[in-house]
């Protein structure tokens, strides 16, 4: 390890940050080595990352001088949140600001950061087309990732900018799976209408990122958007009908109609949608699927994921 260049990875044992160190890690003369940075080093997850070889370190986004200590002597980083475990912007935002201060402090010679578009560049809160929620916010966690942009621009920090994409891992483990209708038929739900939508398997995101890292300075500055396919719901749901041998159809709702859903996020996730639909060219131009294919050359189309997990969803 002394002679390979550190990248320490906030998030590790999540879907962004482990698909990172394990695309490190799987690396072998690629020049890098990985600090798995996880808030429980005794977890099931840590201690799989440490078994491929990863050095494992404890530290709480919360806590910006435990992430300080924790990123010492690291080349470069990965930064993430997770809106969902809370569902506070502003705890968000600080978390940001905290690991922005961090990587200074550290010396960081190359960060990523991984963001989302600030949406009051498109639906400002005077606009009517879609609800405010939270008193302040269009797409809540979107514009917290968004708005934290600036604390690394501010530290100085050498950042690329990484705008994500839908995980279609949210097929298996965030209820989107195909589910049955009153008529016993398979479906799944979107309010995209027939817009596009940009999407990506969470691995290929660690992935991505790695081929970013492996660029280094080139990609500093930078805002680089990744998709593995951009489809319809009603192509998505041929790809389903593929894969799992029976037909799945694209039940197409409105927005409205998805924010009064009624699972925690729903509204947050409505306005999103509606976001990505209505701005479907810029939200597609941003997430170059050629640019993603360079960083990562065994990117997944949507029809490869579905061969490799279709059986993992918890369809009934």
């Amino acid at each position: 390890m002394a002679d390979k260049k550190v990248i320490a990875v906030v998030g590790a044992t999540g879907a962004q940050g482990g698909g990172l160190v394990r695309a490190i890690l799987a690396d072998r003369n690629g020049g890098f080595a990985v600090r798995a940075i996880t808030r429980d080093v005794n977890s099931a997850k840590a201690k799989d990352l440490a078994a491929l070889g990863a050095e494992v370190v404890a530290a709480n986004i919360d806590d910006e001088a435990s992430v300080t200590k924790a990123l010492q002597g690291a080349h470069g980083a990965y930064f993430v949140t997770n809106f969902w475990e809370h569902f506070t912007p502003e705890k968000e935002i600080k978390q940001a600001g905290n690991m922005a201060r961090a990587a200074k402090a550290a010396g960081i010679k190359h960060a990523i950061w991984s963001t989302l578009e600030d949406t009051r560049n498109w639906v400002p809160l005077t606009d009517n087309r879609m609800p405010t929620l939270l008193c302040e916010y269009k797409v809540p966690h979107f514009y917290a990732k968004g708005a934290s942009n600036r604390f690394f621009t501010e530290a100085g920090v050498p950042t690329t900018f990484l705008l994500t994409s839908f995980y279609w891992d949210n097929f298996i483990y965030f209820g989107m799976e195909p589910k049955k209708g009153p008529d016993g038929k398979l479906a799944i739900t979107l309010p995209t209408g027939e817009a596009k939508l940009p999407g990506i398997a969470a691995e290929d995101i660690g992935k991505c990122a790695y081929g970013i890292f492996r660029k280094g300075a080139e990609t500093i500055g930078r805002t680089i958007g990744i998709a593995g396919d951009h489809l319809t719901g009603a192509q998505m749901a041929a790809a389903f009908t593929e894969a799992l041998g029976q037909p799945v159809a694209y039940n197409s709702v409105t927005p409205e109609a998805f924010r009064g859903f009624g699972f925690p996020g729903a509204e947050d996730l409505g306005n999103m949608f509606q976001f990505k639909r209505d701005f479907e060219s810029y939200f597609c131009g941003a997430r170059s699927l050629d640019v993603s294919r360079s960083l990562n050359p065994e990117l997944q189309t949507f029809r490869r994921w579905l061969e490799r997990n279709a059986s993992k969803m918890p369809i009934k």
